[in-house]
């Protein structure tokens, strides 16, 4: 896959769509409103971590694209709860969708998707902070969480 194609939100809307088909094909509806609100808490508190990360890293001059070298490690606001909050915030926006779509049998998706995250991006991205950052990447790894 081109890099340029090769994007968690590219992958976010994949796994959505895959969402939608599984709901189509095989409809199990359980949630009712209340996967709708519990829908409505992810996908707010999905914006929240992706707006503090980003703007955390644009203040520290560093790129929010996996594949480029980072020029900074950002260890603060909400980078302090998760080592990944983007992602974080993507699998929380996944499990939205699949609730507000009532999507019972797509909920594995979650797990697939973190997974396939954390082979394509963490695992480069984490090796390129440790390479740059060596010591002090080390540290915040052992006191942050990869997820939460």
């Amino acid at each position: 896959m081109p890099k340029f194609l090769d994007l968690p939100p590219l992958w976010l809307v994949a796994f959505v769509a895959a969402a939608w088909g599984i709901d189509h094909v095989l409809p199990l509806d359980l949630f009712g409103r209340a996967g709708d609100l519990v829908a409505a808490v992810l996908a707010l508190a999905g914006a929240g971590l992706t707006g503090g990360a980003v703007a955390a890293m644009r203040a520290a001059r560093t790129t929010v694209i996996p594949h480029l070298m980072p020029r900074a490690l950002v260890t603060g606001g909400v980078f302090g709860l998760s080592r990944n909050p983007i992602y974080l915030a993507d699998a929380a926006f996944l499990l939205a969708a699949i609730l507000w779509m009532d999507a019972v049998l797509a909920l594995p998706l979650v797990a697939g998707f973190m997974w396939l995250i954390r082979k394509r991006f963490i695992e480069g991205e984490e090796a390129r902070l440790r390479s740059v950052f060596g010591d002090r990447f080390e540290g915040w790894a052992a006191r942050v969480r990869r997820w939460l």
